[in-house]
């Protein structure tokens, strides 16, 4: 049945790691007595809770995302005791739109890849390299797509940017702009 994976999410998002972790617990019972109870154990902390995980000897590997600073303490800590990492660090997405794009599919990735989740995601779009060749014709779509863009409660359907999700994160995009 695979390895067992002990989780410590974002102390911003327990209660997406709750809802997973039912979700894989409710799909893990289609194998049966062929998958052991507690193959996926939620930790819900602060960082204090991840560097426990980061330091000890029984987790022989560790994926972690975030900041490029966290992956510089958190890198030589795992490197120092041998363990296995991967991290993703820093996101810095970017797009490119080709001559032979698609502008209707171009148009609708870049509005998801840089609106969607209120560009909260790490792999949001944050750079956009658009061949001169059909940038004349991208641009004002581009414009009227951010100017359209519904924001709202998350909950409808019909929201594609919903709130920030905490003050750091609205004074960050206050500097970004």
């Amino acid at each position: 049945c695979g390895d067992a994976v002990v989780w410590k999410p974002s102390e911003k998002t327990p209660l997406t790691a709750l809802a997973c972790e039912a979700i894989f617990n409710r799909a893990v019972k289609r194998f049966g007595a062929d998958a052991p109870e507690g193959l996926l154990q939620v930790l819900i902390g602060d960082r204090a809770v991840g560097e426990v995980l980061v330091d000890h000897p029984k987790v022989p590997l560790v994926s972690a995302t975030g900041s490029t600073r966290m992956g510089r303490e958190v890198g030589p800590r795992l490197a120092k005791r041998f363990a296995r990492a991967v991290l993703e660090l820093g996101g810095n997405n970017a797009g490119i739109v080709c001559p032979s794009a698609d502008l209707d599919m171009a148009l609708r990735a870049i509005a998801f890849g840089a609106m969607g989740t209120a560009g909260q995601r790490c792999t949001t779009l944050r750079r956009l390299f658009v061949h001169e060749s059909v940038y004349d014709a991208l641009l004002p779509r581009l414009k009227k797509a951010y100017e359209s863009v519904s924001v709202g409660n998350p909950l409808e359907t019909s929201a594609l940017v919903g709130p920030l999700i905490d003050k750091a994160a609205f004074d960050n995009m206050q500097k970004a702009l």
